[in-house]
């Protein structure tokens, strides 16, 4: 009880200004005292100079209050001081070097409880009063203390930025909405910010999903290690029993087949301990991806949200698949141990009849990551080459029947059924499977897609053009104006204008992608889907008012190993073959396609 006097006692002789003890005290009108120094300046600073407040009670006096020391209060200070006590705050309330200050508090500042959005200020608890108790300061958008308000300034202007203008993709404020965004497309920040927590939503919505997969998978892995330990056990005892019945001649025998079925008992587990470790990594690694992006949406200041937004690419599509073969391996022992013991007992005295393993491995495709840089996707690359007898005939190959050109007279091609007769297009030679890669240089107008080798020739319907059925995808590139097609349905898609598309297809994990590809890659539109046929590239070329020679090529890659490149240069080994960044010259000098 008398600790807690004591601190009362604290607090009465503290300046509310500078939180210390008073210092030549001085009482105002209304009865609030400060120390002299303190009250003079705090009116020396505010903006009327014919009114002056009282900072606790904001009560106001015209004309200034003349000052005079509280000789009373001056005295009991001193008193107090000889004690030993100190009026200000334990030191824990003080701000550190790692903590966000009160922007009020003048001397030895204490933490702040909360910032300010619109004051772009920091207030500790006694100075945050004022947004609680003022009607319009009531109004502000309090949040955690932060010390990074002044991201929020205009540097131009020195204005709260209060906009987003996504054409730029920055945070903008009300004068540069006026100014040089005039014309944008701009929405307010938390406008911007709810669009954007959806996304993110979705984000975790696909990693909480893929969680719930890796878990489900790591379980029927336990189950199969469960299973390949009963079976392998079962195999052992029978095993033995049957030995037992050829007393001495079988007991090396015996040994042996325990031993086998052992090891392979251990290698399954091992396999399926090993499978299950990877994917528990990859639940773990989602969970603190999540728990990241959890953090993130949290985030109550509509700017940092957006300064802190993660430009993360899209999750890749899980693959994972477990197939469970019977565990018969280990019964086939017990089969051939008893046919040994039934027909071959006398055999055996002379010869050793081979009594043999055959394991089963657990089939379980891990899912393969999509590459992310154009060095990982060129070594999926593919050598595409078109196909002469689909090429409508005012298409013009060239380029070792790389590139196909829209010409304004037909060409003399020989009719043959897989024409395409009157959509300007046409498909490869190659068909497409597995993880492939290819990129498409295009100048003018140009559908970039792939086919089933069924997609009807003939006519002007939906069902010869490509992207216009169900047996064709593509992405229509004009300028950086995109719009991918499918079945008759069409989809803007936005990204960077570039002459040169990639196209990346996982035919398996039914995957295609398409890239604008400059320094980086950048996705344009990704498909999700079961490809029941393979595919075939193709190009439509179609022309643009005011705009003549359109044409889309398939450029000469890198190419993927020296194994490639030692076929392409047939008078080179594979050691003697230049590494790829010095093999593309060659390729350009000595390969000429037929």
């Amino acid at each position: 009880m008398a600790q807690k006097g004591v601190q009362l006692d604290q607090e009465t002789f503290s300046c509310s200004i500078c939180l210390d003890l008073l210092k030549d005290p001085v009482t105002t009108p209304c009865g609030h005292s400060y120390c002299m120094n303190c009250i003079k300046s705090h009116w020396d600073g505010e903006d009327c100079k014919y009114i002056y407040s009282c900072p606790q009670c904001r009560k106001t006096f015209t004309p200034r209050p003349v000052l005079l020391k509280n000789t009373m209060l001056a005295v009991l200070v001193e008193e107090l001081k000889k004690t030993g006590l100190q009026a200000a705050p334990a030191d824990h309330c003080y701000a550190g070097a790692e903590d966000v200050a009160c922007d009020v508090c003048t001397g030895k500042r204490l933490k702040a409880h909360k910032s300010c959005l619109q004051c772009l200020a920091s207030f500790c608890e006694k100075h945050l009063q004022l947004h609680y108790e003022s009607a319009p300061y009531k109004k502000h958008k309090l949040v955690e203390p932060s010390k990074k308000l002044q991201e929020n300034v205009c540097s131009r202007h020195d204005e709260v930025m209060k906009m987003f203008c996504r054409t730029d993709q920055q945070l903008i404020c009300y004068i540069c909405l006026i100014e040089e965004h005039k014309g944008h497309d701009t929405v307010s920040t938390a406008a911007e910010r709810t669009e954007r927590q959806k996304k993110l939503e979705g984000s975790r919505q696909n990693i909480q999903q893929r969680i719930q997969d890796r878990e489900k998978d790591v379980k029927l892995l336990q189950q199969q290690a469960e299973a390949i330990n009963l079976c392998a056990d079962k195999a052992v005892e029978d095993s033995e029993k049957i030995f037992t019945e050829l007393i001495r001649l079988l007991e090396k025998r015996s040994s042996d087949v325990k031993q086998q079925v052992r090891c392979q008992q251990k290698s399954e587990v091992s396999r399926v301990k090993e499978l299950q470790e990877k994917l528990e990594q990859e639940i773990t690694e989602l969970k603190r991806k999540d728990a990241e992006l959890k953090k993130l949406s949290h985030t109550e200041d509509h700017n940092q949200f957006l300064h802190n937004y993660p430009s993360l690419p899209p999750l890749s599509q899980s693959t994972s698949s477990i197939h469970i073969h019977p565990l018969s391996c280990f019964e086939d022992v017990t089969a051939a141990v008893s046919e040994v013991r039934d027909k071959l007992q006398d055999v055996l005295r002379e010869k050793w009849t081979n009594v043999s393993l055959t394991g089963t491995e657990v089939e379980v495709s891990l899912p393969q990551p999509e590459p992310t840089t154009r060095a990982d996707f060129l070594k999926y690359s593919r050598e595409i080459t078109l196909d002469a007898n689909t090429a409508h005939k005012r298409l013009l190959l060239s380029e070792g029947n790389r590139k196909a050109t829209l010409m304004s007279q037909q060409q003399s091609y020989s009719s043959h059924p897989d024409i395409f007769t009157d959509w300007w297009q046409v498909l490869s030679r190659e068909s497409l499977t597995g993880r492939c890669y290819w990129e498409v240089e295009r100048r003018g107008g140009v559908y970039v897609a792939v086919a089933y080798k069924n997609i009807s020739r003939a006519g002007m319907l939906d069902e010869c053009g490509f992207g216009r059925n169900d047996k064709s995808w593509a992405l229509d590139c004009y300028s950086n104006i995109y719009t991918f097609w499918y079945n008759k349905v069409q989809t803007r898609v936005s990204g960077p204008e570039s002459s040169r598309v990639g196209v990346y297809l996982d035919h398996s994990a039914g995957i295609l992608s398409f890239y604008s590809v400059s320094e980086t890659m950048n996705l344009l539109h990704r498909v999700q889907t079961t490809f029941t046929q393979p595919l075939y590239a193709g190009l439509r070329v179609y022309y643009i008012y005011g705009y003549s020679g359109a044409s889309a090529e398939f450029p000469t890659l890198f190419f993927r190993s020296r194994r490639n490149a030692s076929r392409i240069l047939p008078n080179t080994t594979s050691e003697q073959t230049p590494r790829l960044p010095e093999l593309y010259w060659l390729i350009r000098k000595y390969y000429k396609p037929k």
